[in-house]
């Protein structure tokens, strides 16, 4: 087994066939093939179906160790280099969409400041896609909310961000700026689908306080919500990374709804990289430096607590 054959495989897994996989590997098909034929003989068993392109159970499973035994030998590059002071390599982060949008640009114009040599990867999706990339190794971290129940990860709380109502221009509540939760109560909104975390902390919160709300449509994206919204369907309540200014609606604090927690969380078995390392060091910076409660960005409620 050798990591041309690990590597032909991801490449598979990847892009879902042969060919596809040899021009993404930068190589000729039969290459690819012979590799995958080489490594079958080895472990005894299809890893490829061949008619359908997909990785037979046996493939993901190898597949799962090969994506570590390739981050492994990256990071081994990336410390060297560093022992030389030369932070280089790439370094691999998911980000839940609406906190992405904020900070995003802010690490990335922070890293080529600070970091120019390391490559940066920057996913986005919900918490429920990022927790298991990151335990299967495809991350070197994720930022999503807390908590979260995966043993295999842990988390560190990076800001609390308020929920906030807003509302099309024009509407009667656009000119407050501030409501109680109870004068959400029988509000048309357009809500997240049931089922979501972000919904179930909206409903938990209602719920205590005696509201109900009352769902104009229920969709599955934060930022579907947001622009739709501007588009003047309904009032929606957002996150504060959700709820940018630049997006043109007033944005109102909602008394009673409480914050939620967004988290850095990495994986409990895990060496990262030095670049990886750089990348955890200069987020961390970039967070604390922004956060800013007149946007509804606060510390989190541990360190408040404390202060």
């Amino acid at each position: 087994m050798d990591l041309r054959q690990l590597q032909a495989l991801i490449a598979i897994a990847d892009h879902g066939s042969f060919s596809s996989a040899a021009a993404a590997l930068r190589t000729v098909q039969s290459n690819v093939s012979s590799h995958i034929a080489r490594l079958e003989r080895e472990l005894g068993a299809q890893l490829v179906d061949r008619q359908s392109g997909r990785l037979t159970e046996e493939g993901n499973a190898v597949v799962a160790r090969a994506r570590r035994v390739s981050a492994e030998l990256e990071a081994a590059v990336s410390d060297v280099a560093a022992l030389r002071h030369e932070i280089s390599g790439t370094a691999r982060i998911g980000m839940i969409g609406t906190t992405a949008r904020w900070l995003a640009p802010l690490l990335l114009d922070r890293m080529a400041a600070k970091h120019p040599k390391v490559r940066l990867l920057i996913g986005d999706g919900t918490s429920a896609t990022l927790e298991p990339l990151l335990a299967a190794g495809s991350l070197d971290a994720a930022v999503v909310n807390l908590p979260q129940s995966n043993p295999d990860l842990v988390e560190r709380p990076l800001f609390d961000e308020d929920l906030l109502l807003v509302v099309p221009r024009g509407h009667p509540l656009a000119g407050r700026d501030r409501v109680d939760i109870e004068d959400l109560d029988g509000l048309q909104l357009l809500l997240p689908v049931p089922g979501t975390n972000f919904r179930k902390e909206i409903d938990d919160a209602c719920r205590a306080a005696g509201v109900t709300l009352a769902p104009r449509a229920e969709l599955d994206g934060v930022r579907l919500i947001a622009s739709l919204t501007l588009r003047g369907y309904a009032p929606a309540i957002l996150p504060a990374t959700g709820a940018t200014d630049g997006l043109g609606f007033p944005r109102i604090r909602v008394v009673g709804l409480p914050p939620r927690t967004v988290g850095l969380v990495v994986r409990r078995r895990n060496l990262p990289s030095a670049a990886a390392r750089a990348m955890l060091d200069v987020l961390e910076e970039v967070v604390s430096t922004n956060l800013d409660p007149a946007r509804g960005l606060h510390p989190p409620s541990r360190e408040r607590e404390s202060v």
